[in-house]
């Protein structure tokens, strides 16, 4: 997936269209993704001790992966991502517009 958690992203289409924001998830299963502040719906949530208050409460739902665009961190444009070998041998994403290598790669994909 073209997508990892703490990448910021730019929103192609939808109701929250051109809007910008984290990755607060990714669901490799489904091709989602989680980002913050983007396709927030409401729910009911029911008071589960005399303490807590119930009410409505807002949160983010997952999108396509497919309609969002990784920010470039050097050029800040939205751009594609290629894949490329490091000095390691592991695989690191590169942004088509400007080559810069992205930062948080070098992590295993949790999948």
């Amino acid at each position: 997936m073209h997508v990892k958690k703490g990448d910021t992203v730019y929103v192609l289409c939808g109701k929250d269209r051109a809007a910008t924001g984290k990755v607060l998830r990714v669901l490799p299963v489904t091709g989602r993704v989680v980002v913050e502040g983007v396709n927030m719906v409401s729910k009911k949530h029911k008071p589960r001790s005399q303490q807590e208050r119930g009410g409505i409460r807002e949160h983010a739902a997952p999108i396509d992966a497919s309609n969002v665009m990784v920010i470039c961190p050097k050029c800040n444009r939205p751009t594609k991502v290629s894949y490329e070998k490091n000095e390691a041998g592991k695989a690191v994403r590169v942004c088509k517009k400007c080559a810069a290598v992205f930062e948080n790669d070098g992590a295993k994909p949790r999948y």
